[in-house]
This record gives structure tokens, sequence and C-alpha cells, in this order.
């Protein structure tokens, strides 16, 4: 059985008189700043993944196509899969330095975090 999505999900009720709901999916994405103004943090965690180590960007302001070629090319670039989601880029592995050293090229504001 097929569950029906609602049109105004976890939206209940508002007593507000100028109530007008926006859908999360029709908010224009934001203008992705250039490269050299961009602020992008490089670290490791390993909770909730059982163990298991993974890179993680996170800092990239713009939009979630840029955030997604962003992504693409830094999995090409280490050879492994990755995921970017939540203004986040997830790299599977230990690749901390590789893609610091990799956004540092391509003329980002980069910086390491943690040990």
């Amino acid at each position: 059985m097929k569950k029906k999505k609602q049109r105004f999900e976890g939206v209940v009720y508002s007593t507000a008189d100028d109530f007008a709901y926006v859908d999360p999916q029709e908010t224009e994405d934001q203008e992705t700043l250039p490269p050299a103004k961009q602020k992008l943090k490089v670290l490791l965690d390993r909770k909730a993944r059982k163990g298991k180590v993974v890179t993680i960007v996170q800092g990239f302001v713009g939009s979630a196509i840029d955030l997604n070629n962003l992504a693409k090319k830094l999995k090409q670039k280490c050879g492994v899969g990755g995921v970017a989601k939540d203004g986040e880029i997830l790299i599977q592995g230990d690749f901390k330095q590789k893609i610091f050293e990799l956004l540092q090229e391509d003329g980002y504001g980069v910086k390491t975090v943690g040990g």
C-alpha cells in the first residue's frame, strides 16, 4: 500500500492571521560565493558510523547544484564514494590532507579542524 504524501507536511495549525506556508522544496537556492570567499572546514568523523572514518567538508555557501558538483569532483579525485547533503560533503575514508590540498589548489579558503 503506497502512502499518500501530504501537501503541508509537518504543519498542523497556525493561529497567525498572515500565515503563508512556504514549501521547503520551493525555496530558491542561495547564490554561490566565489571560491576565494568560501570558508571551508575539513575534518574527520567516526561517530554513528560503526567505527568507519568519514572526511567532512563543512561551510559551503551556495546552491545545491554547486555543492553536488564539488562533491563529485572530490569523490573522483579521491577515488571513493560519498554524498553531499545538508550543506556538507561526506567522503568515505581518511582523505583529510588530500582534500585540503585539492581545495587549496582550486582557490578555496580552507582549514583543517582537529588533530
